[in-house]
């Protein structure tokens, strides 16, 4: 259970069940969230516990995305969803109504909340609920039901058992980059005050001068061991990992995965030289000093596990039954895997909760984003939650010691399936070689530009120009000088002409303490740049790299290995995707229900239109019967009647 502590009495979260796969919530609204009012319109019953339409209508306000839309097919998916989150709602707290909850335990949680508020003044907090439509006791019924869940939740994970030896051993050789010492390196540092001193200093190095007498004579820090960054034992430092060293030295140091002596660098006013002696890569922690955080990782996930089943035992005999019928819901099938039945809210709760989505709605007009989701979407979400489904039976099957969620084991058989798989030599260099750019450091320099109007005066100046004082020189010459300061290549500082001669041009003409480049066009005028402290750009050898390169090579193949074998185990287990008769049929339920204009109204009366334009309500019996819509157990029957629903979970 994740407890989120009220921070504002109008938005706010009564409780979280975070399971991987499926995040219950209640609506994130107080006004919703904290009264249940016995009064309102009814829209439907969950085992006899009433929704009313004021419920589901402050869960739809109380989401950008749900109140983004509420006709065509995403306002159709938006209503399911809504519907199937009431219901999980009404299904959990009505399986806490008997735990025993006491006055003061609520006052303590109520005083909590005002105190964060600054709601202390009964005044103020009568206002406040009053705003939200509350009142205290209504207030304080949903503070107990909070706190009721919470020690539902707090109990079912007490009655998880520990893990076992083959589950904490499963975990640990599925998960080996979870359970990895740091790199650490056995090095000396030189730290001086005086930048030109520490370049003397490293120029002495590279001619040979022993690293350790230097530090002894030189060095600021540690100059009683030589420079030795860890203690010296057994005549060798002790190896020291990363955050050992300030960060600007650190990353120069364990760059050198193969030894050797860094740069001078800078770092809070200090002047830094590393040796690395040697590099000690990470490498997994043996089983015995990772039990503990396995443990903990385990126990987390069977808990997760045990959450996810309280929930779904829940759902197994719902009974829902609706008044409203506007606010009946179609919540078909979407696939079959292994016995199992996956409803379309899942799809859609997916959905709601991808960021992508939400950033796609903010783009486009709410049609086209249902034509990119139903099409790109919603057949990726189908799969997974495929895959999540299958899982429990595949690994049981395989005889796996796996524990967790459906989503957990879906991971952890994709991890199986790419055990065994290595990143190569041969693999590592054609990666370094497709992607040398990423490891460029572009060159840069320092440039003042001369403008001029006649291109004779521009070639003239270049010509006549051997060093000085630049600005004025260019200014005599009858040039406006433009003061660029210190310029990367390619950063977009320069135009695209500029740059080329500044970076990559073979004609630079030295001119004093920097060069000049040709005259270059640009628009109406003819410019010249003085270019000082250039540095050319340098790429960081495969040696220097090839650790970064072996973790993102290893991961995109284990990956793909991963993907293809969980593809195949599922594919034994024949699944049946429905999504496309799912949305076909919504599609024309959709159509249907869209308000006809006048000239089409004329079968109204007869029940082929809708009676004085308005839009027929969702979910209503001409849309049931739509060809190809699966029998759905939530929405069959007539209004009113009691049938079992299919909820969704996230």
């Amino acid at each position: 259970m994740n407890k989120k502590k009220v921070v504002n009495v109008f938005m706010g979260v009564l409780a979280l069940l975070l399971i991987v796969g499926m995040a219950y919530q209640f609506t994130p609204n107080l006004g919703d969230l904290f009264a249940r009012k016995e009064t309102g319109t009814p829209a439907l019953t969950v085992n006899g516990t009433r929704v009313t339409v004021e419920e589901l209508e402050n869960v739809r306000r109380s989401n950008p995305i749900l109140s983004s839309t509420d006709t065509g097919v995403l306002g159709d998916d938006f209503k399911t969803y809504i519907v199937a989150q009431k219901i999980e709602q009404a299904l959990v707290t009505g399986a806490v109504k008997d735990i025993k909850v006491s006055r003061a335990d609520v006052n303590t949680k109520v005083t909590e909340v005002r105190e964060q508020n600054d709601l202390t003044d009964n005044k103020k907090w009568t206002d406040a609920l009053q705003g939200a439509g509350l009142t205290d006791a209504t207030y304080r019924e949903q503070v107990r039901q909070q706190i009721a869940i919470e020690r539902k939740v707090e109990e079912l994970k007490k009655a998880v058992p520990a893990p076992t030896d083959a589950e904490l051993r499963a975990y640990y050789d599925l998960n080996p980059e979870r359970f990895q010492t740091d790199a650490r390196i056995q090095g000396r540092q030189i730290v001086v005050a005086d930048k030109a001193k520490a370049q003397g200093l490293l120029t002495q190095l590279k001619g040979g001068a022993d690293f350790a007498e230097l530090a002894g004579a030189n060095s600021t820090e540690f100059k009683d061991r030589g420079g030795a960054l860890g203690p010296v034992e057994n005549g060798v430092p002790r190896p020291v990992a990363q955050v050992a060293l300030p960060s600007e030295v650190g990353a120069a140091a364990f760059a050198l995965t193969t030894g050797g002596l860094t740069d001078v660098v800078e770092s809070g006013g200090k002047f830094y030289i590393v040796k690395v002696e040697k590099y000690l890569p990470p490498a997994p922690k043996p089983f015995a000093e990772a039990k503990t955080d396995l443990t903990t990782a385990v126990q987390e996930q069977k808990q997760n596990a045990a959450l996810e089943a309280w929930v779904t035992a829940l759902k197994k005999d719902v009974k829902v039954e609706y008044q409203d019928i506007n606010w009946k819901v179609e919540n078909p099938t979407v696939a079959t895997v292994g016995g199992q039945d996956i409803p379309y809210s899942e799809v859609v709760g997916q959905v709601v909760s991808n960021q992508q989505f939400a950033g796609l709605l903010q783009q486009v007009p709410a049609e086209q984003a249902a034509g990119l989701v139903n099409g790109i979407l919603k057949p990726q979400v189908t799969q997974q939650l495929i895959q999540s489904y299958a899982a429990p039976a595949l690994a049981e099957r395989l005889k796996l010691n796996l524990t967790g969620t459906r989503q957990e084991l879906a991971a952890a058989l994709a991890a199986y399936g790419s055990r065994n798989v290595k990143a190569s030599d041969a693999d590592i260099a054609a990666f370094y070689a497709q992607n040398k750019a990423q490891f460029e450091t572009p060159g840069s320099a320092s440039v003042n530009e001369a403008s001029f109007k006649d291109q004779a005066k521009a070639v003239a100046f270049r010509g006549s120009f051997a060093g000085g004082n630049f600005t004025a020189a260019a200014t005599k010459a009858g040039g406006t000088v433009s003061e660029r300061g210190s310029v990367t290549a390619g950063s977009g500082t320069l135009s695209e002409e500029l740059n080329a001669a500044v970076f990559t041009a073979k004609t630079l003409k030295d001119a004093g303490e920097g060069s000049l480049t040709d005259v270059v066009k640009v628009g109406e005028r003819f410019s010249v740049l003085y270019v000082a402290d250039l540095k050319p750009a340098t790429t960081q050898p495969l040696s220097a790299v090839r650790g970064q390169i072996e973790t993102q090579v290893l991961a995109q193949k284990k990956s793909e290995a991963g993907q293809k074998f969980v593809d195949a185990q599922v594919a034994t287990l024949k699944p049946k995707d429905n999504l496309k008769t799912v949305l076909a049929a919504q599609e024309k339920r959709v159509a249907a229900q869209t308000p006809k204009t006048p000239a089409k109204e004329e079968g109204a009366e007869n029940g082929t239109g809708s009676t004085g334009g308005t839009t027929p309500a969702e979910g209503a019996a001409p849309a049931e019967g739509t060809e190809g819509t699966p029998a759905t157990p939530a929405t069959e029957g007539a209004e009113g009647t009691t049938d079992p629903a299919t909820p969704a979970e996230r």
